[in-house]
């Protein structure tokens, strides 16, 4: 049963039923104890009674009672029954007191009184006072079934009442919907709930962030990739418009060059995508970071000698540390392409790694035209690019370096390098 309904109210009425049945078996074994000292009283009062006023029948008939009615009789003192209420002899005399005796297969419960050199007994069968009790016990069950059914429906209305919060609760999320998704009202909700409405609540946030944030990415990516492909569709018109080989070649290869900036723009899209805390898998295992940086390097050799740039790596510590080669991999990338992009030729960019207060300390330096202090806080939000820059990107390199780093719990800054240009600063704890 996975109702929480249906739970309460199986448990708490399976409970009231076994505690029912408890107490009835309680109750009917001190009413059975209680009609057995009353009827046991009575033998006593018969026998006084007989004492006082002797024994008198109107009729034969009640002298010829059956053993399920009471059975008197009397003992002169020299021990000759001289009456008795039945024909036979009936049970054997019996000590002064109350007894529970066999007799012909029968159990009786008797009481014997010398008085005045009398042995007076009254005797009667357990047999038959348990026929009497049998006809007065349902009456004891009635209590019960009333305390049943009142107690039942007492519960099943404390428990529908005392569910209404969450109902309540599931009503507000089901009229919720994606351009809705504020708060839930907690303040009258009780202790129980409203800690599941407050944690429900800080979804409901980080949802619509998320959400938000989805819509903001998918509108800027669209915009992003309208331009590139504005740009091939254009030179795609321009060389089918060619009146000659060297118009055609021309319109070719900017077409080509808008192929390639779209394609750029794709995978740094897929990139980012791939870090998405939905999408992204957070498997860390140890790796070599120096190793990492230096297959890096040698991947953008070729990009930085057609330019004649000096790439190289520098200092260059062996460090092990734990984390995800992959996303490490594309921010190393990300770096060194940005930093080859915008060195001018001929210029120089450097690669350090060394390990600094139990964090690995990775440092990318070039001598191209940096980033002025006032805008070093937004080149890490998605599709921003300087103002006045006219070196084509996307505008995510930076973005992704950023979520990598934070992924890793690290930290990243930007400052002025030593000669000129800009310093990318990434530290990563090793564990």
């Amino acid at each position: 049963m996975s109702s929480i309904r249906g739970r309460l109210l199986l448990w708490q009425i399976s409970a009231l039923l076994l505690t029912g049945l408890l107490v009835s078996v309680i109750t009917y074994l001190l009413a059975w104890d209680g009609f057995n000292r009353i009827r046991d009283y009575g033998l006593e009062q018969i026998a006084y009674s007989v004492v006082r006023h002797g024994v008198q029948y109107d009729n034969d008939e009640e002298v010829r009672n059956d053993r399920g009615q009471f059975v008197s009789q009397i003992w002169a003192a020299d021990g000759s029954l001289f009456f008795s209420s039945l024909d036979d002899v009936g049970p054997p005399r019996q000590e002064s007191g109350l007894h529970i005796l066999k007799w012909e297969n029968a159990e009786w419960r008797v009481f014997s009184l010398k008085e005045g050199g009398l042995t007076i007994q009254v005797a009667t069968t357990a047999a038959s006072r348990a026929r009497r009790f049998a006809s007065i016990a349902p009456w004891l069950l009635i209590p019960l079934v009333v305390l049943v059914v009142v107690l039942g429906l007492l519960i099943h209305a404390a428990v529908t009442r005392a569910l209404a919060p969450l109902e309540q609760v599931r009503g507000e999320i089901g009229r919720r919907g994606v351009q809705s998704l504020h708060a839930l009202d907690s303040r009258s909700l009780p202790d129980e709930v409203a800690p599941l409405v407050e944690t429900l609540n800080d979804l409901l946030v980080r949802l619509d962030q998320a959400l938000v944030s989805q819509r903001r990415f998918t509108a800027d990516a669209a915009h992003e990739l309208r331009t590139p492909l504005t740009a091939v569709k254009l030179q795609a018109q321009i060389a089918r418009r060619a009146s000659n080989e060297a118009e055609r070649d021309a319109a070719l290869t900017q077409l080509c060059s808008g192929v390639d900036r779209a394609a750029h723009l794709v995978d740094q899209l897929l990139g980012m995508a791939r870090l998405e805390p939905a999408a992204r898998q957070a498997v860390f295992a140890p790796l070599a970071l120096d190793a990492l940086a230096k297959q890096t390097v040698a991947d953008f050799s070729t990009q930085a000698e057609a330019r004649d740039i000096d790439l190289g790596v520098g200092e260059c510590a062996a460090i092990t540390l734990t984390g995800q080669i992959e996303s490490l991999r594309m921010m190393l990338g990300n770096l060194l392409d940005n930093a080859v992009r915008y060195t001018p030729n001929g210029g120089r960019v450097d690669v350090e790694l060394r390990e600094q207060d139990g964090m690995a300390r990775l440092s990318v330096s070039d001598n191209g035209p940096g980033i002025p202090a006032a805008e070093r806080g937004r080149v890490f939000e998605r599709f921003q690019r300087l103002a006045g820059a006219d070196i084509p990107g996307s505008g995510l390199g930076l973005a992704i370096v950023k979520q990598v780093v934070d992924l890793h719990g690290g930290k990243i800054t930007l400052d002025d390098a030593p000669g000129g240009g800009l310093k990318v600063t990434v530290l990563l704890p090793l564990q």
